[in-house]
């Protein structure tokens, strides 16, 4: 008989819900060759599906049908998820009401224990720090999206012209809410406060600025063709001679689609449209200078470094020569890197230290029976399906630990590296299967940690107002939902 498994889960995005449902199915609940096992989730936000809900942009409802996935994981009687629970050495500050579980909690309950945390900080470029006229594009993204984090809305009504830093996915997302009618947008996952705000913006003008060229560019052909075909934007036509291919490159497919959709330009003729947009190509914010009235004519400037290039290793080098872009707002988008302040985060790497889905010591050692899968063990890369990939061999990784002799585990699990053994004991090799930490026990009497069921409740209640309103749902806030929860948990 093999020994008992609790695998504890911080994090609830994706990659935990991949993980969780990949190692339920390889040990089926009936089957008598498999240990007996549990899956607990904890999750800092109060719902899960991490990126899922907080990040896909609305107006892309076909990227969130991995859920139905997650819901099926979620009937297993082994599994458990427990949200609006922060694990760590500290409280979290964004999300105030989010209950603190001492990492220790955790370690003296589980047998085994996966970090799924995900990236949640925002990369920041050192010439342009935060400041009134320049915010990350989380801080967009977390508010038409109703992050428990509640940043405060844009004051879209006042300003003309957004400038985006970064031309990877995220920063088209954002131009294309900003560059769509609302009466198109409330179909959507978009909540009515958000619609209200969009609704009385006066932006005219979206730039998005990359250091690189066009075939550099980190957007998808998917969302470019998105941009052209804006129904009340335009874009601006792009210098002919930046979409020439290099002599003597062999293009990708992707890219060559990039520059003909480019060459080609928006389907709308430039200066037709009440609202355009724009690439900037080979130019880096080297400062920017904040208005100097609060008026809403006056805008920041924002130096723009010239580069090309390095023919030897494709970065972007300095020309030497600068432009000013007069802009209203900049928002940054430059990627993603783990909380610092996540156990096992490694400064360099920025993301957790962890070998083959291994969380590992500091010497280079894993670290037995911790893992890590996703952005956490990876760094911020990838799609939904290199998520599930990833996750899945990472659940072949701890299977083989759990079943050293699974076809599963031996197959598709990779290579371990060294294991070593931290001082002292880390996590408890025979847990109450059952048993939840104190914390946890008490969180949920107080009402204030989430589970499956409450979440599948609001689920339903956000599609129920959503339809009311003729839009695909309609969210909660964390009041509104500790408010249903206890109004639902009461019913007989």
């Amino acid at each position: 008989m093999l020994p008992p498994v609790k695998l504890a889960i911080i994090g609830g995005g994706p990659s935990a819900f991949y993980v969780a449902s990949r190692l339920l199915s390889l040990l089926p609940l009936k089957d008598p060759m498999s240990p007996p096992l549990r899956v607990h989730m904890y999750d800092r936000l109060w719902a899960p599906h991490g990126l899922v809900r907080y990040g896909v942009a609305p107006d892309h409802p076909e990227v969130k049908n991995c859920t139905n996935k997650f819901d099926a994981t979620a009937t297993d009687p082994r599994f458990r998820f427990f949200g609006n629970v922060n694990v760590g050495s500290t409280p979290i500050h964004s999300i105030l009401h989010a209950l603190h579980l001492p990492l220790t909690s955790v370690l003296n309950n589980y047998s085994h224990l996966l970090f799924a945390t995900g990236c949640t900080t925002s990369t920041q470029h050192p010439a342009i720090p935060p400041s009134i006229c320049c915010i990350p594009a989380l801080s967009l993204v977390h508010w038409y999206t109703q992050h428990p984090s509640r940043p405060p809305p844009p004051a879209l009504d006042k300003i003309s012209h957004v400038t985006l830093i970064g031309q990877g996915n995220v920063s088209l997302d954002i131009a294309r809410i900003l560059l769509t009618s609302p009466s198109v947008l409330r179909q959507y996952d978009v909540p009515e406060h958000v619609l209200k705000v969009l609704s009385r913006s006066t932006v005219k003008h979206v730039s998005i600025v990359g250091r690189r060229g066009p075939l550099q560019a980190a957007f998808t052909t998917k969302e470019l063709r998105e941009m052209i075909n804006l129904p009340e934007a335009s874009m601006i036509p792009i210098e002919p001679t930046l979409l020439e291919p290099p002599s003597g490159v062999t293009l990708t497919r992707q890219q060559r689609r990039t520059l003909e959709l480019l060459q080609k330009g928006s389907k709308n003729l430039p200066g037709s449209t009440p609202k355009s947009w724009s690439l900037h190509f080979y130019r880096s914010p080297a400062s920017l200078t904040p208005p100097s009235s609060a008026s809403a004519s006056d805008m920041a400037n924002l130096t723009l470094a010239h580069t090309r290039l390095d023919p030897t290793n494709s970065r972007a080098v300095l020309t030497g020569e600068t432009s000013t872009l007069p802009t209203s707002l900049v928002v940054t988008s430059l990627g993603f890197h783990a909380d610092p302040e996540t156990t096992f985060f490694d400064p360099t790497l920025r993301h957790l230290r962890s070998s083959a889905g291994r969380i590992t010591s500091s010497e280079g050692l894993a670290l037995k029976n911790i893992y890590a899968s996703g952005w956490a063990a990876n760094g911020a890369k990838g799609v939904l399906a290199s998520t599930m990939i990833d996750a899945y061999a990472v659940a072949s990784t701890i299977l083989s630990d759990i079943v050293p002799s699974s076809e599963a585990a031996t197959t598709t699990a990779p290579p371990p590296p060294e294991t070593g053994i931290a001082p002292g004991k880390l996590l408890n090799p025979h847990p109450d299967l059952d048993a939840l930490p104190s914390e946890i026990v008490h969180g949920i009497k107080d009402g204030i940690v989430t589970q499956y069921d409450d979440w599948k409740a609001i689920d339903a209640e956000e599609v129920c107002r959503g339809k009311a309103l003729g839009k695909e749902r309609e969210r909660m806030g964390w009041d509104e939902a500790v408010s249903f929860i206890t109004l639902s948990r009461a019913r007989p």
